[in-house]
């Protein structure tokens, strides 16, 4: 009992510290930010982020555009006449619709600035996305209602507001669930290398030959961290700060020590046998 109560309250507690931080992640998801002017007769723009590819510095927005009032017809399905959204500098490419046409939803891709992948899992980058609505060659109002659907990354969103226009200002950082697991990940890295140079202090010091259970296990730890270190979510390039935080080192400091065990159990296997023989008395 003194021993289990601590580790079931320990449980408790990081049962109901996950459950905090999975709720915060849930509604940071779920939330959605809405900028512009709520006139009767204006565009809704739904906005929401798919992906983030920080590898090519851009995301993916799906774009759902709904005409209210005397601006739609068919319950907002359709506009009452060609209707064109213009975009922030940093979309690729404006939104046109055919007057009368059901409306579908839009992926369009938005460049990414600031900030490297190299800085993984720290890195974050900043973006500015907008819409100005003009139908059939006249501005309308529009409001834009955006959200982040990318569970790898937190986005902090900046209003921008005008009396025609939408626009927010966008922050993108690693969520919190990938930021933990990344500084676990290299917490087990440096931990494994530390048993590693444990286990071969002791072998070393004991003048062991070659002890082949202790190498096996040596080398599967070498392999097994690069495959561990790919399971990283995000599939950081090599380089990055993981790399040079934990990774690169742990794997320098067990290979070191699987050559060094290697090297000093083949010396002692080697080694002449210095001790007397026994003699054995002649027979008589």
């Amino acid at each position: 009992m003194p021993v289990l109560l601590p580790i079931a309250v320990l449980i408790v507690v990081a049962v109901g510290v996950g459950s905090w931080l999975q709720f915060t992640e849930r509604q940071a998801v779920d939330a959605v930010h809405t900028v512009g002017p709520s006139a009767a007769d204006r565009v809704d723009v739904e906005a929401a982020v798919q992906s983030v590819d920080a590898t090519a510095r851009e995301l993916v927005l799906r774009v759902w555009v709904t005409p209210r009032g005397t601006l739609g017809e068919a319950e907002g399905s359709a506009p009452v006449a060609d209707l064109t959204l213009r975009t922030s500098g940093a979309t690729l490419g404006d939104l046109t619709f055919k007057a009368h046409e059901r409306l579908e939803t839009r992926d369009v891709q938005v460049a990414l600035t600031g900030g490297s992948i190299s800085d993984y899992p720290f890195d974050s980058y900043a973006t500015a996305i907008g819409f100005q609505a003009y139908l059939g060659n006249k501005q309308v109002p529009v409001r834009l209602l955006f959200s982040n659907k990318d569970t790898l990354f937190s986005a902090s969103v900046k209003p921008a507001p005008s009396r025609q226009s939408a626009a927010v200002a966008l922050t993108l950082s690693r969520s919190g669930s990938v930021l933990v697991f990344a500084v676990f990940m290299m917490v087990v890295m440096w931990a494994l290398a530390a048993s590693v140079l444990l286990g071969a202090w002791y072998l070393t010091t004991r003048v062991e030959e070659l002890v082949w259970p202790a190498l096996a296990w040596m080398a599967a730890t070498l392999f097994a961290l690069s495959a561990f270190r790919n399971t990283a979510p995000g599939t950081p390039p090599i380089g990055c700060v993981l790399d040079w935080f934990a990774f690169l080192w742990a794997e320098t400091v067990i290979a070191l020590c699987l050559i060094t065990v290697v090297i000093t159990g083949v010396r002692s296997a080697l080694r002449p046998d210095d001790a007397p023989q026994p003699t054995h008395p002649p027979p008589g």
